[in-house]
């Protein structure tokens, strides 16, 4: 039986239990059918389930009786598609007889209708084309076109399923459905009465818009007739179904209609064009326009580029007036027409002209909203042209340019694709005769500079001429640097750097001309070859811009040369031509490269080892062996005198400023020529790397030996490296590595694991015994600090697996080195499983140290996720058991690692195995649920959500203790929030539940981070999932977690006004604005310019449960008092300036009011700077008052209540002790002609004062 079927089945078995009465039937039903079929002794095939049910289901029909029907229907639409056909069309009549009274529509539920629906789908896809003549095929067929447009939604969108998966998979060898002229008659008959009958022709049309099928010519213009003449009906939503079936049945439009009518049809649609503000109809309008044109091409394309320049000055102002999902469609409709409409034969047509003139009139300020949109259309224009876009959008691209220069321009991005797609068209020679550089524009003001161009070419050259670099660029830059030269020999040395970048940019554009030239013989000349060599050895600025040339230019050529990759400025014969005429200059360039590699810092020349692996590339075989054996001749005296670097030259520093050492330098270089070596040559290296990785007085060359040894096993099968590597695994590598195994150096571990790896892939049988001998480093590995190393030994612990599993038998007398047990008996074999490899990993368990404990449980946490399937329960759960005894161990590294195996377990195994130890899984996790160190106590909360989704929330807090019950109503919280956010206010109107639909759609942009891979995914996928949850509110809640207050009419307001645009003028001093000048769109503003930026609020600080508001006149005499207290603290030393005393102290100082207004202190002859108090809270207003302070009745207002302030909480005045009020006494005297100050400060009481002292 179908796997697919068989897990359908079971989880209708599993149903007997459900709540819901119609799964328990359907899942009853099916135990009787397959109780049926093992007592007739009937094998349980889906031919064996479907006899059974069409024989209860013929016997329900002639009972009359409907208990049963619906679970049989139901179960037959299951099995019926993993039917045989023979059996199907043997017992079509039967079928076709008793599911026809199915289809009562007024009794029949829904449920029932949409099996039925289903079964008749699979009769009839099954028969063939003969069998579509009969009255009962076609009968059914209308039954189903009749369901397609009834009311109720269900049925009716299973039936337009059903219909569309009929027509679009006609019988062999018809490629015209036999029932299409039926569907055909059908839907003309509904939109006939559609004015009559608007919801059937609205069902008619969404069944004609899902259905893929070829129509037949003779009713295909009768078809689109009817279309064109139903948005005439004025009903919206009518004309936009129209549109969009008219558009999906153009995909046959090409082999149905001849070509004038196919043009007579356009010009009908284009005269339909709708209201650019009626985004439904215009989307569906555009759509056919798109796919009626692109037919259309296919079928004249030269009278449809005839009309085409038309057509995009039609479309063109959609862009600028539509809404955003109009202007998007625009975008793509134009962009289609240009990519498909313009024939090869017309690209130098007049007509091109015209759509570039229509193209430019999108870069006036009208449509400054969408240059963008109009930018990507330009783009594509120059794609389409290639070179044939000079010189008719010359001017255009001078305009972009010049667009381009403004310093607010604010499509600058866009411009430079723009940019890009004309370099890459029309080639850098002609761009630059367009747009010239003018770098030197001494004597030539006119001219504009236009350097900023040099990065960009950058990365758009290709297939260009490398001579035009050669002859025009190199003298320019030349020109550059000996410029450079004199401003520095002047002491310019801005200038001078100035030139200098010019002169590197225009060297890095070398390597876009040597991306496939064509003309690499004629260019490439000793001359040239010299010139960069010199250039390699003299100027380190250059050099890796000369570097990448080589390395693209050599890799170029031998991809064309020897691989299947297509070039349209090279053949593969001139590639191999051209491989030939490089390969003479390669020695020079790698003697040059060698020594170079050789004195330069090894942080700083990974670039030139790239360039000496290209050449390598293109020279003989034999001249790279010549090489090597040079190479190495010098690596053997060079490791004859060679010593450890001392600690100071291996610090950072130190290692970017200099070289390291030959030995280091000679060992890379013959490392690097391992994929060309000999047999000979291959062992030559092979025994210096043995020799190195055995060696444990120089950590990095031991290093180079390991990395050496893997580079020979990662070469192809067959080749004289990888032989060497099979044929030594035995006698030399496995003894090397369990030797070195104690002297390895850290740096090390990730090569030498990465080694390991490989031989593990391709072990013996007789050499199995190295996968537990390696076993421990291995699962050591895994915790490793660096990240790569990590991840090679969980991989290695993979592959040791895989290979455990394929079997075989384990020399444990190999493994421990003796022949035979001590009392002589010989020692056993192990059979090689992945049980036994699980038993091996296990025994890390009971190791003496935390660390190799902790990596254990990792490692079988990595290898239970990946073997799981293999594994028996028994074993899993015993497993299982022995590693959650360490959740709950002290050690917080064990523990760590012991909470992964939980996560693991939680996600891959069954819930039968899950649920029995929930009642130990749930309450070690929970001891550490209250520890923040490391997060574990987040580590907690994951595995109880996932334990949670996975079994249920009830059923994971059956198992959480008393103590613990908090937790449980938080989750359960949770879990009632996260639905509520889900499914939304029932109540909400149409309006306000799609703005709540664009909010949470908005909340939820942010894809959650993937780590690529499963098992990381398990571990660590999930550590922000329920932070996420926690901030999420049910029914307008932002993501800080502050409601929002407005009311959902304000937010719909809000959303509407943010669409409203404008634009204001920018003044400058220059004179009135030229609205003439194409720099003038610069000038304008899309935000007001009178828009200030709010004031912060001040915020009260929380302390100690009070609120604490901080009184600015009190700071500013805290800083004046600090002030005067270090001015003392100096004594006799001269102090800077302070301001800010010198204004308060001085006769002629001065202070601001609350509304930032300057006033001085006013003050008698004869008072001294001493005299000067600044008044507190309550003190005249601020103000400094001259004299000492003076306590009378006047001023009793000001200082009333002082003696209740509270010291520390800088609060209200308490009168009496009681209330938290501040008692002002208001006298009449105060409250005089309403304007008295409550400080009593206006200008009576102040002269009263006068006169009583």
């Amino acid at each position: 039986m179908d796997a697919g079927l068989e897990n359908q089945l079971r989880k209708l078995r599993e149903q007997i239990s459900s709540k819901a009465a119609h799964q328990q039937q359907h899942a009853a039903t099916l135990l009787a059918v397959e109780e049926t079929i093992s007592e007739q002794s009937v094998a349980a095939e889906p031919s064996g389930y479907f006899a059974v049910l069409l024989t209860l289901l013929e016997q329900q029909a002639s009972a009359g009786s409907k208990g049963l029907s619906n679970a049989i229907l139901y179960l037959l639409s299951i099995i019926l598609p993993h039917v045989p056909t023979h059996v199907l069309r043997a017992k079509f009549s039967t079928m076709m007889a008793v599911l026809s009274q199915s289809l009562d529509l007024e009794s029949a539920d829904i449920a029932m209708l949409r099996s039925v629906i289903a079964c008749l789908e699979t009769v009839l896809q099954s028969q063939d084309a003969g069998s579509w003549n009969q009255p009962v095929s076609q009968g059914t067929l209308k039954s189903l076109l009749a369901l397609s447009v009834d009311t109720k939604p269900k049925v009716r969108k299973r039936a337009q399923e059903a219909v569309s998966t009929l027509l679009s998979q006609p019988p062999a060898p018809s490629t015209v459905h036999p029932a299409a002229p039926i569907v055909v008659r059908f839907v003309l008959d509904m939109l006939s009465n559609a004015k009559a009958d608007n919801q059937s022709a609205m069902y008619t049309l969404q069944l004609l818009k899902s259905t893929d099928m070829v129509w037949p010519p003779e009713a295909f213009k009768e078809l689109c007739e009817s279309l064109m003449q139903l948005p005439k009906l004025n009903a919206p939503f009518l004309t936009s179904l129209s549109f969009q079936a008219l558009a999906a049945v153009f995909s046959s439009a090409a082999s149905s209609l001849e070509e004038e009518q196919f043009r007579d049809l356009l010009v009908e649609i284009i005269d339909l064009k709708p209201n650019v503000n009626d985004p439904l109809s215009s989307e569906a309008w555009l759509k056919i326009v798109q796919n009626g044109y692109v037919a259309y091409a296919s079928i004249s394309s030269e009278m449809c580029f005839e009309s085409l320049p038309d057509l995009i000055e039609l479309l063109l102002p959609d862009i600028e007036l539509g809404k955003q999902s109009i202007k998007e469609t625009a975008t793509q409709c134009i962009w289609a027409l240009i990519r498909d409409c313009i024939p090869a034969s017309k690209l130098g047509a007049e007509g091109i002209n015209q759509i570039v003139k229509s193209l430019t009139s999108g870069l006036s300020y009208r449509y400054r909203e969408s240059w963008a949109l109009v930018f990507l259309l330009i783009a594509a224009l120059f794609q389409r042209l290639g070179s044939y876009a000079h010189p008719s959008m010359d001017a255009l691209l001078v305009e972009i340019a010049s667009m381009r220069m403004e310093p607010e321009f604010q499509f600058k991005n866009e411009a430079d694709a723009v940019l890009g797609a004309a370099i890459r068209a029309i080639g850098p020679q002609v761009f630059l005769e367009v747009l010239p550089l003018n770098l030197n524009t001494a004597g030539r003001q006119s001219e504009t500079g236009r350097a900023w161009l040099l990065p960009l070419m950058k990365n758009h050259i290709r297939n260009a001429p490398l001579g035009y670099f050669i002859s025009e660029l190199l003298p320019v830059a030349d020109n550059l640097a000996a410029q450079s030269l004199r401003f520095t020999s002047q002491g310019r040395e801005i200038e001078a750097k100035v030139f200098a970048a010019l002169c590197q940019q225009i060297w890095a554009l070398l390597s876009g001309f040597c991306n496939v030239p064509s003309d690499v013989i004629e260019a490439f000349t000793p001359g040239f070859a010299a010139r960069l060599s010199k250039e390699i050895v003299e100027d380190t600025a250059l050099r890796s811009s000369i570097c990448a040339a080589l390395s693209t230019l050599l890799t170029a050529v031998h991809q064309i040369a020897h691989e299947d990759v297509e070039s349209s400025s090279l053949t593969k014969q001139q590639a191999l031509s051209s491989e030939a005429h490089l390969a003479q200059f390669a020695q020079d360039f790698l003697s040059q490269l060698f020594n170079v590699f050789a004195q330069s810092p090894a942080a700083s020349r990974g670039y030139i080892m790239d360039t000496i692996t290209a050449f390598l590339a293109v020279i003989s075989e034999s001249e790279v062996n010549a090489t090597f054996v040079r190479v190495c001749a010098m690596l053997d005296d060079v490791l004859k005198t060679h010593t450890p670097p001392a600690a100071s030259e291996l610090t950072e520093k130190y290692l970017a400023a200099h070289p390291p050492p030959h030995a280091y330098t000679m060992m890379d270089l013959a490392t690097t020529m391992t994929p060309y070596l000999d047999s000979d040559r291959a062992q030559m290296l092979a025994r210096a790397a043995f020799l190195l990785a055995r060696q444990n007085d120089d950590a990095t060359l031991q290093k180079k030996g390991y990395k050496a040894i893997v580079r020979l096993a990662d070469q192809p099968a067959g080749s004289p490296a990888h032989q060497l590597i099979e044929s030594s695994i035995g006698s030399e590598l496995i003894p090397m590595l369990l030797e070195s195994a104690e002297t390895v150096a850290l740096s090390s571990r990730r090569d030498r694991l990465a080694l390991i790896s490989r031989l593990s892939r391709s072990l013996p049988t007789s050499q199995l015994h190295f996968i537990p001998a390696m076993l421990s480093e291995v699962i050591l590995g895994t915790k490793e600090p660096n990240e790569r190393a990590r991840a090679i030994a969980f991989d290695t612990l993979l592959v040791m697996g895989k290979r455990m599993a394929q079997g075989g038998a384990i020399d444990m007398a190999a493994l421990s080195g003796d022949a035979g047990n001590p009392d002589g008996t010989e020692q056993p074999e192990y059979q090689a499983s992945i049980l036994e490899y699980f038993k091996i990993i296990a025994a890390g368990l009971a190791a003496q140290t935390p660390h190799m404990i902790s990596a254990t449980i990792a490692s079988i946490s990595r290898a239970l996720f990946e073997f799981h399937e293999q594994l028996d329960a028994e074993f899993t759960v015993e497993l299982m058991d022995t590693v959650l005894m360490f959740v709950v161990n002290n050690n917080r590294e064990i523990a760590k690692s012991s909470l992964g195996f939980v996560k693991v377990i939680a996600v891959i195994l069954p819930k039968e195995l899950l649920e029995p130890h929930l009642k130990e899984i749930v309450p070690a996790i929970l001891k550490w649920s209250h520890e923040y160190k490391n997060q574990l106590r987040l580590k907690c909360r994951h595995i109880l959500d996932r334990l949670s989704r996975r079994l249920g929330l009830d059923v994971v807090a059956s198992a959480v203790p008393e103590e613990h019950a908090k937790l449980v109503a938080n989750m359960r919280k949770r879990q009632q929030r996260s639905k509520r956010a889900k499914s939304g206010d029932g109540g909400a109107n149409t309006q306000e539940r799609g703005l709540s639909e664009e909010v949470g759609a908005a909340s939820s942009a942010v894809a959650k981070k993937s780590y690529g891979n499963a098992y990381e995914d398990v571990i660590y996928g999930s550590e922000s999932e329920l932070d996420d949850s926690d901030d999420e509110g049910a029914g307008g809640a932002t993501r800080n977690g502050r409601k929002n207050n407005k009311s959902k009419k304000q937010q719909l307001g809000d959303k509407a006004g943010s669409n409203k645009t404008g634009a204001w003028i920018k003044e400058d001093t220059e004179g009135p604005l030229d609205f003439l000048d194409r720099s003038a769109f610069t000038h304008f503003a899309t935000a007001s310019p009178a828009e200030k930026p709010r004031r912060a609020i001040s915020v009260p600080k929380m302390k100690d449960g009070k609120l604490l508001f901080e009184d600015p006149e009190e700071e500013a005499r805290k800083i004046k008092t600090a002030a005067v207290a270090k001015d003392e603290s100096k004594g006799g030393e001269e102090t800077t300036e302070n301001y800010y005393l010198e204004s308060v102290k001085s006769k002629d100082g001065f202070y601001r009011t609350p509304g930032q207004k300057i006033k001085f202190h006013k003050r008698k002859a004869g008072d001294s700077d001493d005299d000067v108090e600044m008044g507190s809270d309550g003190e005249n207003d601020g103000r400094a008052v001259a004299g000492p302070a003076k306590r009378g009745k006047a001023n009793s207002g000001a200082s009333y209540g002082r003696e209740f302030m509270s010291k520390k909480g800088k609060g209200d005045v308490k009168r009496g002790n009681v209330d938290p009020f501040a008692y002002i006494p208001l006298t009449p005297k105060s409250m005089k002609k309403g304007l008295a100050s409550i400080k009593g400060s206006n200008k009576k009481e102040k002269r009263g004062r006068r006169k009583a002292n």
